[in-house]
């Protein structure tokens, strides 16, 4: 990739620079010592590169950044490569959807455009109208009535009739005189919508689309380079960034074809990047994408023309079903990164978003005004949009800029490299695939943690109705392996009365065994399985004895010293007592040398998702 910046500056260290950096070693290493319980002298003073945390692309984040990593200053914000945004920017849009089934009013025009006033009225203010549900072309007049087309961007999602309704906002702008301050998006993504099974126009004809738009008197953009499609099937940053590139370059080939220059080819594109919870990876993320995208312009000569449109979504595939206010909290952080990240504008999706027709019993005008003012908390209560780039200048945030931006430029010079994002489609998507897979696991073993997912469970929500344990179209969603393991137990539920249920046989007092019955309980609950849990239990006794038996499965819970001293005896006696099946929680080695051996452990190192699945096929789910 050409230069995003240079390397690491000659920036003049304080004198004492290196004795203070050793210092927080040794402060490190204390830490360590106090928490293994080692002497400090047994602690390499190197131990904190065990905090190095490596991403998905990876790329090594480290624990500290200091003066020492600092690279040289990037360009004024609003100047080539546009890494720091647009310095005419004050804050970013507010983006909301219209007409589809989330919004309540799919089909319905009057309601529609009740909803888009009513929206605009506060604080809304770009709109995407959604013709894919219900609404056509033709309903457009009456869905952007008394909407000012000079003062809001309109933006569409009409699945293959994508030429009705240019013509359609075409007109409507010439007839209230507004055309040369009109702001159009048609969203045509021919080559994204493949990887997510989305209804699209084919690029041949959004391209002759294009070139006709491009004498507009205002500014209609036709194409989409919809990266939210790389991301909804797994992709990593720096994958969604190198193809997002890669479908760009694509566009621009076939519309210098059919006769544009380099400069109206480029009008014609915006870019829609997905926005996760990963807070700090997603400035960098935006900021990468910019700086990427205006270097491809500069190659093809016309660098001023580098600074597409960017639209960030909070990432669909981050939303869960179960627990969905939860999704409330992921979203603001999303929101936050995009927009502190330089997008142009930022969609915030309902909470209930990944429930077809939203949360039952739940206003979809209450939905629409929290995911709303989700964005405008951010933009007029906290002040963050009245700062260009606050992140700039961050030692952490410009070296993992730079560093995203390098892994993008390679992924996507790869695809370049295979003949172009067509003609490499199926090794895009076997990447995509791998790297789906990867978080996938992750999830199941619970390295990433998913709230009220995977981790802290809440088997007291009421389930949701059969007909919406369903698995939305086109994105593979971090919660769903566990939801499907949640949606058994519900099934379950409904036809017997109670969830599969596991106890559990603490041995030792409260304080010993309550680490692992906690953590049991938590495992378990994320499955859909609830726990039994009599309190301290001992072998022999008439009360071990009933919990042997209360359930077909026990899980036994206490620390390794108690399993060294009487882990084989407690197994042993529940085996003579009748119990079915027998699991530890803890670590294989606890029973390593033990005569009596259980049947299974629970521990933070299994596939948590497998085992889950195992027992709830035991207990009848």
């Amino acid at each position: 990739m050409t230069d995003v910046q240079s390397d690491a500056v000659n920036t003049s260290l304080p004198a004492d620079f290196a004795e203070t950096q050793q210092d927080w070693y040794k402060a490190v290493a204390k830490v360590f010592a106090r928490v293994q319980k080692k002497d400090i002298a047994d602690v390499p003073l190197d131990v904190w590169t065990r905090l190095i945390h490596t991403t998905y692309e990876g790329i090594d984040v480290n624990p500290l950044y200091t003066r020492a990593d600092e690279l040289a200053e990037v360009s004024a914000p609003g100047v080539f490569p546009y890494t720091r945004g647009d310095v005419t920017a004050s804050g970013w849009g507010v983006t909301e959807t219209f007409g589809g089934v989330a919004s309540g009013t799919a089909g319905d025009a009057a309601a529609t455009n009740k909803a888009i006033l009513h929206a605009l009225n506060n604080g809304s203010t770009v709109v995407v109208i959604d013709l894919t549900a219900g609404l056509s072309a033709a309903d457009l007049p009456a869905v952007l009535k008394d909407v000012y087309l000079d003062l809001v961007e309109v933006r569409v999602l009409a699945g293959a009739d994508v030429k009705a309704a240019s013509d359609a906002l075409k007109a409507l702008a010439e007839e209230a005189g507004v055309a040369e301050k009109a702001r159009f998006e048609l969203s045509a993504a021919p080559l994204s919508a493949g990887f997510v099974g989305t209804e699209s126009i084919a690029l041949d004809d959004a391209v002759a689309l294009a070139v006709e738009n491009a004498t507009f008197a205002g500014s209609i953009r036709t194409l989409l380079v919809d990266a939210v499609a790389f991301n909804n099937q797994g992709g990593t940053d720096a994958q969604e960034i190198g193809f997002a590139l890669a479908t760009g370059v694509e566009y621009v080939r076939a519309l210098t074809e059919a006769g544009l220059s380099i400069e109206d080819a480029l009008g014609q594109i915006a870019f829609r990047f997905a926005a996760s919870d990963d807070q700090f990876a997603q400035i960098a993320k935006f900021r990468a994408a910019r700086t990427l995208w205006a270097r491809v312009a500069e190659v093809l000569g016309a660098p001023e023309a580098g600074l597409a449109p960017q639209h960030a979504l909070t990432a669909p595939a981050m939303f869960s079903q179960r627990d969905p206010w939860v999704n409330m909290l992921r979203v603001t952080v999303a929101a936050f990164a995009a927009g502190v990240g330089g997008a142009d504008d930022v969609e915030v999706l309902p909470f209930d978003h990944s429930i077809s027709g939203g949360l039952p019993g739940t206003s979809r005008v209450f939905a629409a005004r929290i995911a709303r003012n989700t964005n405008l908390l951010l933009l007029e209560e906290s002040h963050l949009g009245h700062v260009i780039d606050p992140a700039g200048g961050s030692y952490f945030v410009e070296s993992l800029t730079q560093q995203l931006a390098d892994k993008a430029w390679g992924e996507f010079t790869e695809v370049e490299g295979r003949g172009g994002l067509q003609a490499a489609a199926d090794a895009v998507q076997d990447k995509l695939d791998a790297s789906y897979e990867r978080v996938r696991a992750d999830i199941a073993r619970r390295v990433k943690k998913v709230t009220g997912i995977n981790e802290f469970p809440n088997l007291g929500e009421k389930p949701l109705p059969a007909e919406l344990r369903v698995e939305p179209a086109g994105v593979r969603r971090w919660a769903a392996e566990f939801e499907a393991l949640r949606n058994r137990s519900d099934a379950f539920l409904e036809a017997n009365g109670k969830r599969p249920l596991i106890g559990m046989i603490p041995i030792g007092p409260l304080a010993k065994h309550n680490v692992r019955t906690g953590f049991t309980a938590n495992l378990l609950a994320s499955g859909g399985i609830e726990t039994l849990n009599p309190g301290q239990l001992v072998a022999g006794t008439d009360e071990f004895a009933a919990a042997a038996k209360e359930t077909d499965i026990v899980v036994v819970c206490g620390t390794d010293q108690e399993y060294a001293a009487t882990g084989a005896d407690v197994v042993k006696a529940l085996r003579e007592a009748g119990a079915g099946t027998i699991l530890v929680a803890g670590a294989e080695k606890s029973f390593a040398d033990a005569e009596v051996k259980p049947d299974g452990y629970v521990n933070m190192k299994i596939d948590a998702a497998q085992v889950l699945a195992e027992l709830l096929t035991k207990l009848g789910a």
